[in-house]
């Protein structure tokens, strides 16, 4: 693994960053350069442990706040950071603003152009086989001498799982990206985490559709005004309206309930 330089100024620890609570689940305050220096810092440590990273979004909170034990996987993660309108609703109802919208999808771009030079390697887990092989192509022309070490579709049963584990394992990656959606790539995380030798893994649901194609983003106006939610129900009509017509408002109702209950 490649020892990073580091800076400073920059905390590599999610308790010197302020979180708040957002409907039970502590979430880190972190800008990308934050959040890309914490991976540094584990990364540069060698210790052989495998850090979980969660990207929460107004849906992954519905299902923590509807299953317990969702919830207690996204409490037990290394960090969790916030993403999406509903996040920043929530967050300022408990009187903090969130200084970055850590979506996947801004986020690891980030990381991979601002740690170019590091020559940190990567694995893909999840989508289909040709979507997750797109992606790494993508990654590839995006990032010429990105190191894309492994790149495997994420229908892992549970016979297959320790190969998988031993797979991941074998190629060193510094960064494993894992896509299989909310909430079954948290809790893959979190049962596998003993077992994986990646320093940083973080879920990240349905970026892998991005990079393949089968997902077009939002203009940049449109992502600045909150409203990228509805790019994607407008190309996967039969699979999001449930998530955002239905889930949105119940999100801002249990965040409301929450802020009073707070009050009171």
């Amino acid at each position: 693994m490649i020892s990073p330089s580091r800076t400073p100024s920059l905390p590599e620890s999610p308790a010197a960053l302020p979180m708040v609570d957002v409907l039970g689940v502590p979430v880190t305050n972190a800008t990308k350069e934050e959040a890309s220096a914490m991976f540094d810092g584990w990364i540069g440590r060698g210790d052989g442990r495998c850090r979980g990273v969660y990207i929460v979004n107004a849906h992954t909170l519905n299902i923590a706040a509807a299953d317990p034990s969702f919830l207690e996987v996204l409490c037990a993660g290394d960090v969790v950071f916030g993403d999406g309108t509903g996040v920043r609703i929530a967050a300022r109802m408990r009187g903090m603003r969130m200084r970055d919208n850590l979506v996947g999808t801004d986020l690891m771009p980030y990381f991979f152009a601002s740690r170019r030079e590091r020559g940190y390697r990567y694995f893909l887990l999840g989508a289909t086989d040709d979507t997750v092989q797109r992606a790494a192509g993508y990654l590839r022309t995006q990032f010429p001498g990105m190191k894309v070490v492994g790149a495997r579709h994420g229908y892992v049963s549970p016979g297959e799982n320790a190969s998988v584990v031993r797979e991941i394992n074998a190629a060193t990656p510094d960064v494993m990206l894992v896509a299989m959606g909310n909430p079954i790539q948290e809790r893959w995380i979190h049962d596998n985490r003993a077992a994986l030798h990646v320093p940083v893994t973080v879920g990240v649901g349905g970026l892998f559709d991005h990079w393949g194609g089968n997902l077009k983003r939002a203009p940049l106006w449109v992502r600045r005004i909150g409203f990228e939610w509805l790019q994607i129900l407008l190309q996967q009509p039969g699979l999001k309206w449930r998530r955002y017509l239905l889930g949105n408002p119940k999100f801002i109702a249990l965040a409301v309930a929450g802020a009073r209950r707070r009050r009171a």
